[in-house]
């Protein structure tokens, strides 16, 4: 089974979340099908570990692949 991608979200909304989240930070989303049903996407946030947060409070972001790159090695 192939491996699923990381994604690249930017916060847009940290009410409620204002000590794990920066507004306007772009974050590391691991793929959870059963969060993404119930609304949520799975995020690597300031502590370092990954929880699950309201999918409204980020967008994903599609960058150019050296920069993608350069950014998931500094995460």
């Amino acid at each position: 089974m192939a491996k699923a991608a990381k994604r690249l979200v930017i916060c847009v909304d940290n009410s409620g979340y204002e000590v794990s989240l920066e507004r306007r930070k772009i974050y590391v989303s691991i793929p959870d099908a059963k969060a993404e049903r119930l609304g949520h996407v799975r995020v690597i946030d300031e502590s370092g570990s990954d929880y699950l947060y309201p999918k409204s409070a980020f967008v994903e972001v599609a960058l150019p692949q050296p920069i993608r790159r350069a950014v998931l090695h500094a995460a």
